[in-house]
């Protein structure tokens, strides 16, 4: 592995127009170096689109792939798939915030650890409101800021299958090996999350930080955020139904 390898932040906007400012800046104030953020919009009906470009007057080297059609997450993840370049991906929604020294832990994550097929590494997640005041935690913590519950690693297939909701989807660090095996996400799903974690839980191993390393921001009546309340449950059982997997 490279001392610093390249990141691509892949970075999706519809309808953010009150936060993709923002989360643009959060990826370029990044402690670690280089990345390589590419900007996807995917038709948004506000002023998003006005908003990325008068802000990319000042960051020129940043793509950017503006949709002619709403064609979905998945869809415009993989578009921008495509054409990365880095040896890690990080999905990224444009009203969450990268903290500025994420993606070195995780990177540092990656070069010291033990595991022979580490796959991904996640951490823990602030939750804010709209506002971007604090909500709560992704996995709750105690008084001292580390997981109640230890988190599965290494090879987690089963705790994905039991749980649903074992990854912090929007803290994850992704080798792109990742999703060359998983040929990009899942085009027919409209929530990729639990299918990719339980098709690359198979093949490789996972690593979790006890740390913040992003911000995820609940945005009232987004279906993300409905999703992210419900904790995965009603579609992971939606899933598992439609892959005809039964839990005993």
């Amino acid at each position: 592995m490279q001392e610093n390898p390249l990141v691509s932040i892949i970075c999706l906007a519809y309808n953010h127009e009150n936060f993709v400012v923002e989360t643009l800046n959060s990826v370029i104030q990044q402690n670690y170096q280089p990345i390589e953020l590419i900007i996807v919009d995917d038709c948004s009906l506000d002023r998003t689109k006005l908003e990325i470009n008068n802000w990319l007057l000042s960051h020129p080297e940043v793509q950017f792939i503006t949709n002619k059609f709403n064609i979905g997450n998945t869809k415009s993840f993989n578009n921008a798939l495509k054409i990365a370049k880095g040896e890690y991906i990080i999905d990224l929604a444009a009203d969450d915030l990268l903290l500025p020294n994420g993606i070195q832990m995780q990177i540092n994550a990656f070069q010291r650890s033990n595991f022979k097929n580490l796959g991904v590494v996640y951490g823990n997640a602030e939750i804010i409101n709209e506002d971007g005041s604090f909500n709560s935690f992704y996995f709750p913590v105690n008084e001292n800021g580390k997981v109640i519950t230890k988190r599965a690693t290494g090879y987690i297939y089963s705790s994905v299958l039991s749980t649903g909701d074992s990854i912090c989807s929007v803290s994850a660090l992704i080798k792109k090996s990742v999703f060359d095996f998983l040929e990009g996400y899942d085009e027919t799903l409209d929530y990729e999350d639990l299918d990719s974690w339980i098709r690359a839980s198979r093949v490789f191993d996972f690593d979790f930080i006890d740390e913040v390393v992003v911000k995820k921001r609940t945005v009232n009546n987004s279906l993300g955020s409905n999703f992210y309340k419900k904790k995965h449950k009603i579609n992971f059982n939606s899933y598992c139904l439609q892959h005809d997997f039964i839990f005993m």
